[in-house]
């Protein structure tokens, strides 16, 4: 895996979930060019989040994704610190179910990216212990890319979490070109976006990046 640069979030953090290209014919094909095409609007970090497929899978997902994009983009695994070694990533994403954090860190190692998500302040507590370089709050409003979410947290909880961590801290869920740059002003270092960025990605990742400059 790659030796970690000096970690700066960026103001827009793309995910692309798998999930929202499932429908169609070649979804490989149209994963590969969403991210193309955002990577052509400026964005610096990707996430790779994958529910539904086998690791032999998501593996070759990542893979051409690496291959795709180059090592100028970070490239961040969803869950799978095993996979993110595999595929040469940047670093892995880790959520309130899987792996914790400092059993991830065992795995990837010193120089990798390590992100874990809090849905409320007893998590980001605990969370801000632990050996993660940054944390996640949400959902801040409501979203459609989880079954299951957790209660939204709003704004307010932006900013309490802001009070409660000096970790670099990413807002997920529910946000859009509209409400984007109220959650920076929270205090939110950076937005993590899925469903906005999916319909014309390279017009909606550059409106994105013009609006939270």
């Amino acid at each position: 895996m790659p030796t970690r640069k000096a970690l700066q979030l960026p103001r827009l953090y793309p995910i692309l979930d798998v999930s929202c290209f499932a429908a169609t014919v070649d979804s490989t094909s149209a994963m590969l060019d969403f991210a193309q095409a955002i990577r052509a609007a400026g964005i610096e970090w990707l996430q790779y989040r994958n529910k539904l497929g086998n690791s032999r899978q998501m593996l070759s997902h990542a893979r051409e994704l690496r291959r795709v994009l180059g090592s100028e983009v970070t490239l961040i695994m969803n869950d799978r610190a095993d996979l993110a070694l595999a595929a040469g990533f940047d670093g892995v994403h880790v959520g309130q179910d899987d792996l914790p954090v400092d059993a991830v860190r065992r795995i990837v190692g010193p120089n990798a990216i390590l992100g874990t998500s809090t849905h409320n302040p007893g998590q980001l507590r605990l969370a801000d212990q632990t050996d993660a370089d940054y944390l996640a709050i949400g959902p801040i409003f409501a979203t459609s890319s989880k079954l299951n979410p957790d209660p939204v947290v709003g704004l307010e909880g932006v900013r309490l979490a802001r009070s409660l961590t000096r970790k670099p801290l990413v807002a997920i869920g529910g946000i859009t070109r509209l409400n984007c740059q109220s959650v920076l002003d929270a205090g939110a270092d950076s937005v993590a976006v899925i469903s906005d960025l999916v319909n014309n990605p390279r017009e909606a990742a550059e409106e994105f990046l013009r609006r939270l400059l």
